[in-house]
């Protein structure tokens, strides 16, 4: 799994509309740098060391996978982006957006570009207040005291005014209110599993996985597929079968709604391709038995990726027994779904071609995905 962390950022304006450059900022940060988690109040301050109009302050969390250097690039092109202009002195002065990295985790980063925690952070109420409403107990890495802690020491004698208007989290303009369980599916290395992580994670949703890894039959079935081919989809159609049920009857209050990475349809799928004419009438007899008391998602989603970005993704992770997959077995289970997918009249279904995409390494590709997969305000 990708290891991400947290990032606290400050957020400033005094320049134009000052509550939609920090939106748009929000807005910018969530498509190129990560998740935002927390959205502290907005502050109106007095500038400081210089003659300026008033501020609008805020600070934000964000997890994220990049460094603390790649974040800081991303930052000032927000900036430059919306506008913002530095003299060459970049002394202080009247700005639509500003935009400072105050904490990365635990790190302590001191070089001539970048300095973490922030050099000043500590000194100034306007970070420091709106920094509290969202991380009030996060220990300081170098002064080791907390936020709190700080705010109340802190010498600056300014007065931040809390404003009564509220920045938005930009995950919501994603419509999630009508679905209660997605489905993802898609070709083997088509990135369902990462996809349901992300979305879970983003979403508070609850992960379904399909337990393939512990199926003692599919490093035989490609060794032998022949021989292997009925038993394996038996086991993976009884598995699925109680996974699946068992999952969707336990409610979680505390999550918005399930996700998983797989549909219980495609056992379907691949026994066709798989099995032999008797042996598949006879699986399907049963299929149909099991299938039709199986709750079915409010919406399904089909990653197509071509066969060459299939065959690297497969040889990238690795696994020993998929390393031999032939392309012609990879076409027929796509073409098994499109067919599956051109009969369906009553599931509510997306098919999106991420062949060109990498949604995981890539955080505009996921935003990307997003759009496409749920409706936007």
């Amino acid at each position: 799994m990708i290891t991400k962390k947290t990032v606290h950022i400050a957020l400033g304006s005094n320049k134009g509309d000052k509550y939609k450059h920090l939106q748009d900022a929000i807005n910018n940060i969530y498509i190129s740098i990560g998740s935002v988690k927390q959205i502290g109040k907005i502050y109106k301050t007095k500038a400081l060391d210089f003659d300026g109009y008033d501020f609008y302050n805020t600070c934000i969390s964000v997890t994220t996978t990049l460094s603390a250097f790649d974040i800081l690039e991303h930052l000032q092109e927000i900036e430059k982006k919306l506008g913002r202009q530095k003299t060459l002195e970049d002394s202080y002065e009247n700005r639509e957006i500003d935009l400072d990295i105050i904490l990365f985790e635990n790190d302590i980063i001191e070089t001539p570009q970048l300095t973490i925690p922030h050099l000043e952070a500590h000194n100034r109420k306007f970070v420091l207040q709106p920094l509290q409403d969202i991380a009030k107990d996060v220990i300081h890495p170098k002064l080791n005291k907390s936020i709190t802690d700080l705010l109340e020491i802190c010498k600056d004698d300014s007065a931040p005014e809390p404003q009564n208007i509220w920045l938005k989290k930009p995950k919501k303009q994603y419509n999630l209110k009508t679905h209660n369980y997605i489905a993802i599916e898609g070709n083997i290395g088509a990135g369902k599993t990462s996809l349901t992580h992300l979305i879970a994670e983003e979403f508070n949703a609850k992960p379904i996985l399909e337990r393939f890894a512990d199926n003692p039959f599919l490093p035989k079935f490609y060794e032998d597929a022949t021989r292997y081919a009925f038993t394996l989809e038996m086991s993976f159609l009884a598995d699925r079968y109680q996974q699946i049920t068992d999952d969707l009857q336990q409610l979680d209050l505390f999550k918005d709604f399930m996700i998983s990475d797989y549909d219980i349809y495609k056992s379907l799928i691949f026994s066709k391709i798989t099995l032999p004419e008797d042996e598949f009438n006879l699986y399907k007899k049963l299929f149909n038995l099991m299938y039709k008391d199986i709750p079915k998602p409010d919406l399904y989603i089909y990653l197509y990726q071509n066969t060459e970005r299939l065959q690297e993704n497969i040889k990238k992770r690795g696994r020993d027994y998929e390393q031999n997959i032939e392309d012609s077995y990879l076409e027929k289970i796509n073409s098994g779904y499109l067919d599956f997918l051109k009969t369906q009249t009553e599931i509510n279904f997306k098919l999106i071609d991420i062949s060109n995409r990498d949604f995981v390494n890539q955080r505009e590709d996921y935003i990307w995905l997003l759009s496409e997969i749920f409706e936007t305000n």
